[in-house]
């Protein structure tokens, strides 16, 4: 194996640092050039073209939230199976046994989010 030092990482340093700067630089000269002209029309909340109703804080109920995390949650570990499907020859009976326990954990956790309900919108 080769040996790296660090003059090896000085391109990516310097690009990190160009990169950072910019994004510096960009945000402060946006914002001391920019125009400052706050009116009420400009700084009220646009709702695509329909007049606003309302406060826009209104509480949701935990329940969306929760679907969501459940979502995201049970997608990502279905994404995780897909470099086994496409690789599931090689890794032989070893990498069965592996994507069945992992299928095993996840049809837990679904059991487990059945079993308290998790997705019942009704109180």
């Amino acid at each position: 194996m080769n040996a790296s030092s660090p003059v090896d990482y000085l391109p990516i340093f310097i690009m990190f640092t160009i990169a950072v700067g910019f994004a510096a630089v960009s945000l402060i000269a946006t914002h001391k050039l920019g125009p400052k002209r706050k009116t009420k029309v400009k700084l009220e909340s646009f709702e695509c073209g329909i007049e606003t109703q309302g406060n826009a804080r209104v509480p949701f109920s935990i329940k969306y939230f929760l679907v969501a995390i459940l979502f995201v949650l049970f997608d990502v570990e279905v994404i995780f199976m897909y470099p086994w499907a496409a690789n599931y020859k090689e890794l032989g009976l070893l990498g069965i046994i592996e994507v069945f326990s992992f299928i095993a954990l996840l049809l837990i956790g679904f059991y487990y989010m059945i079993s308290k309900r998790a997705l019942k919108w009704e109180d």
